[in-house]
This record gives C-alpha cells, structure tokens and sequence, in this order.
C-alpha cells in the first residue's frame, strides 16, 4: 500500500520526516485528512492536534499554526511551532493563557495588542487541548 510522506518544519529546525498511512491536520476551516492520492492542496493551519496514523499506530504533534501543502503523497508542513503532544508542558500553557487573559482586561479590543494576546490565548487553549486528547 502507498504511503505518505508527511515533514513538519518549523523557522528553527525540522522536527519530523516519516512515512504514515493518513495525517489529520488542523486547517483553517477544520479539521482535514490526508490519505495516499490525496488531491494537491494548500492551506492555512490553526494551533491544534496534526495526528498521524501508520499501521493502526496514531501519533499526535501540536502545530500552533502555519501552513500545510499536499501533493505527490507528501504532506508538508510549515508549521510556526511543533511539539510532540507527549511533551506539552499543560501547566505551562495554563498559565501562559492566563497571564494573556489578565493582560486583555487592561486593553480595548481595536489594541493590537488585544489580538497578539488573544491569539496567545488561543494557542494555549489549542495546546492544552491537544494535551488531553486519547493516544494510541
């Protein structure tokens, strides 16, 4: 059976370069999977869960955001920060997501700052999200 060839990239190093059988990826418009013949396709990424699947085996990196292109049964993405989900550190992000909640409060939403911590917010939730979900 075909396979992919699915990288993850980040601006600082290349975290991952292996065959699966499918990659899930957080798009922009949610969720969307990739199977051997997939047909070319570019998207925006936003921070969640990229889950591969060989042989039955599923293993999960959270992407926090970037972009995704596939063809040619690769999956190549560009991702501005990727961890295995089994190193997140949970209590980390909780209170990386907090600190960004109390700086909001202080901001009106037309601040550009209000949208730097907002997405500080979603990303950790993202992230802590992505910590919770089932492995295997």
């Amino acid at each position: 059976m075909a396979k992919l060839t699915v990288e993850i990239v980040t601006p600082e190093k290349r975290i991952l370069s292996v065959q699966a059988d499918e990659a899930i990826v957080p798009g922009g418009r949610g969720l969307f999977g990739v199977r051997p013949g997939h047909t070319p396709y570019l998207s925006l990424m936003e921070p969640g869960p990229l889950t591969l699947i060989d042989a039955g085996r599923r293993e999960s990196y959270f992407v926090a955001g970037g972009f995704v292109e596939v063809g040619n049964d690769k999956v190549l993405v560009l991702a501005d920060a990727a961890e295995p989900v089994s190193g997140i550190d949970v209590e980390g992000a909780r209170r990386r997501m907090a600190e960004a909640q109390e700086r909001m409060k202080g901001l009106s939403a037309e601040d550009a700052r209000f949208e730097l911590e907002q997405a500080t917010v979603r990303r950790e939730a993202a992230r802590i999200g992505a910590a919770g979900m089932p492995r295997g």
